[in-house]
């Protein structure tokens, strides 16, 4: 309840209680805070103990914990009947991103991990521009066709 009060704070309220109050009342102001306090416990409990009496027997295992939304979803996630866990540990998340990326500069995966393999194999640079071999193909010399794209440049889009 009070786990974010800190040293210098909970002095601070010694001090200022014992301004308001004096040394010589401060006891039996304690004792009747405390006094308090118990009876708002025991109240509180009761009044719990009622409401689950009053649900029946199939909510036996009710909390009141569980009526607190972060609380309540956590413990349904946790809850294996719905496979999440098998979702969770079968979703590589990587692997997804890469198909996607090779998918939108249509490559194909097994040319994208060889050059991927390549890229690591040289430093980690990937060599963006294609250069083509206009020896090998004397009639495309003149004007590209389709095959031919530019350089993608990630840094222009």
């Amino acid at each position: 309840m009070f786990n974010d009060i800190g040293a210098l704070e909970l002095v601070t309220l010694v001090v200022l209680a014992v301004l308001v109050f004096g040394p010589d009342k401060l006891p039996k102001v304690i004792q009747d805070v405390t006094r308090t306090i118990r009876k708002i416990r025991e109240f509180s409990d009761s009044a719990k103990q009622d409401i689950r009496d009053e649900l029946g027997p199939e909510f036996k295992d009710f909390e009141f914990e569980d009526l607190n939304p972060k609380t309540f979803i956590r413990k349904q996630l946790d809850n294996d009947e719905l496979g999440l866990k098998e979702l969770r540990s079968g979703f590589d998340l990587k692997k997804e991103m890469a198909e996607v990326t090779d998918a939108v500069h249509g490559r194909d995966t097994e040319a994208a991990a060889a050059s991927s393999a390549s890229a690591a194999s040289s430093g980690g640079r990937i060599d963006m521009s294609k250069k083509a071999d206009l020896s090998k193909r004397p009639e495309k010399a003149e004007k590209p066709t389709a095959d031919d794209r530019p350089p993608f440049d990630a840094d222009a889009t």
